[in-house]
């Protein structure tokens, strides 16, 4: 991959490192709030959030041919994300939700982008 397209996914890769950051300590937070059964799905989100966050950061800063579809589905998991965060009122699902929204907007224009002109690797 050149350095000119390593350089416009930037800002993508930027976005799903703090949402990946923002996902994980959610989840934490999440496990010690009193009625956990309440944020089972909340908990299960983030870990899948985080984890595809990681998965597209590592996709795109190696170059990958399938990071355009990877960064897709990373912006579907966040939108998802994002809106079961919103429905509860504390900080840190309110921070993790605004990460997730940035995230699967930044992955979305990434896609599109990537798909409109092919990685050179």
């Amino acid at each position: 991959m050149s350095h000119e397209k390593y350089e416009e996914y930037q800002e993508c890769i930027a976005a799903c490192h703090a949402c990946a950051v923002a996902c994980n300590h959610c989840a934490a937070c999440c496990l010690q709030e009193p009625d956990i059964k309440m944020l089972a799905r909340c908990i299960a989100l983030d870990s899948d959030c985080a984890q595809i966050c990681e998965l597209a950061v590592a996709f795109m800063s190696g170059g990958s041919e399938y990071s355009a579809a990877l960064c897709a589905l990373c912006a579907d998991i966040c939108r998802d994300c994002g809106a079961e965060c919103a429905k509860h009122d504390m900080d840190h699902c309110q921070q993790c939700a605004e990460a997730c929204r940035r995230c699967e907007q930044a992955c979305r224009e990434m896609a599109q982008r990537s798909r409109a002109a092919p990685l050179e690797v």
